[in-house]
């Protein structure tokens, strides 16, 4: 296809948050180097805050569970796209929801390009018996290749992040009180096999909280995991949870004002990496190998599980399945080494 032919792309990342941030870079690239372009991105109403006021970039929120629902509910959404003039369509996500709009766009003549999610060599790389154990592409890797077949090739070194966002003023007396480093800590996963032990990142809290050098934004969802950081902000004097207290695009600004972010292989560390953010993440169970680390981020701030004493990692792409005896391979990781690393980058990046 001859470059610079289609002007309107449709982007498709409908979930999870982490690899909708993904999208960020690659988008941001394409259209600094194709200024002409226009992107809408489809995605859910809940992750459309990470596009706000980005040029030339709009978002269609797609309602998956409501009037989106089911073959009729993407039927009805395939008209509502093609309305929009849409010259091409990048399919980011590789799903089944995405494939059957794929076989409407084909009553069209609009170009319809599904990301390559490398299925096949994901499943060897956690497979215990693997013969060899080397990088698979990264994600961001697999997106340029998306563009590329569209006529908009774009290189990772011509990937971009996000400048940061206004801090909102329920946060603003955090940013910097007394000259302190700010540290965003998301010490949660979607899956056990992700997260680090709770006990262990306590250590981790108490020494950065003891050194007074820091201030700490916890960051997490959900019921259980708020009353968890609610006891940790309570515990010690340098932490403010912000879970639970603010709207998504207020905590997307207050990511973006941070120092540095401490993650697990999760959506935080996206997000932060998607504005610049120096970005150090824990990994248990899954690898870097498997294509998911932030982006831009040096692989020394990638904390890996110790794979002589568990050469079984990564046991799955998620984090979501371990063999027996798996469960504690983060201990690995100590406190101390964390510490560590967040000292070692704050000295030289704040």
């Amino acid at each position: 296809m001859a470059i610079n032919k289609n002007k309107h792309i449709l982007v498709i990342r409908l979930s999870a948050m982490g690899d909708v941030a993904m999208t960020v870079p690659i988008i941001l690239g394409v259209l600094t180097k194709y200024p002409h372009l226009k992107i809408t991105v489809l995605t859910k109403a809940f992750t459309a805050p990470i596009f706000e006021n980005i040029p030339n970039v709009s978002v269609f929120k797609a309602d998956v569970k409501g009037k989106n629902k089911g073959i009729l509910g993407l039927w009805k959404l395939y008209k509502e796209l093609k309305a929009l003039q849409i010259d091409a369509v990048a399919d980011l996500h590789n799903v089944l929801r995405s494939s059957i709009l794929k076989q409407f766009f084909k009553f069209s003549t609009i170009p319809f390009i599904q990301v390559d999610k490398g299925r096949t060599a994901k499943k060897a790389l956690i497979n215990p018996n693997r013969t060899s154990f080397k990088p698979l592409p990264t994600t961001f890797e697999r997106y340029a290749v998306v563009f590329s077949k569209l006529g908009y090739p774009v290189i990772i070194s011509e990937m971009e992040t996000l400048s940061k966002r206004l801090i909102p003023n329920s946060v603003k007396s955090l940013i910097n009180p007394e000259e302190k480093v700010i540290i965003g800590i998301a010490p949660f996963a979607a899956f056990s096999g992700k997260m680090y032990p709770q006990l262990l990142m306590e250590e981790v809290l108490s020494t950065l909280n003891l050194s007074n050098k820091y201030q700490i934004v916890l960051f997490g969802g959900g019921k259980k995991e708020i009353e968890v950081l609610e006891k940790w902000e309570a515990q010690f004097n340098n932490c403010y949870n912000a879970a639970g207290k603010l709207s998504f695009s207020d905590e997307l600004s207050l990511i973006s004002n941070l120092n540095l972010m401490l993650a697990m292989d999760s959506g935080n560390a996206h997000l932060a990496a998607m504005f610049g953010v120096q970005t150090v993440t824990i990994w248990g169970v899954t690898h870097p190998y498997a294509g998911f680390s932030p982006f831009n981020q040096p692989a020394s701030n990638a904390l890996i599980s110790d794979r002589k004493k568990y050469p079984a990692i990564p046991t799955s792409i998620y984090g979501n399945k371990y063999p027996e005896g798996y469960d504690k391979v983060m201990e690995t990781i100590l406190p101390a080494t964390i510490v560590q690393k967040i000292s070692e980058i704050s000295s030289t990046s704040v």
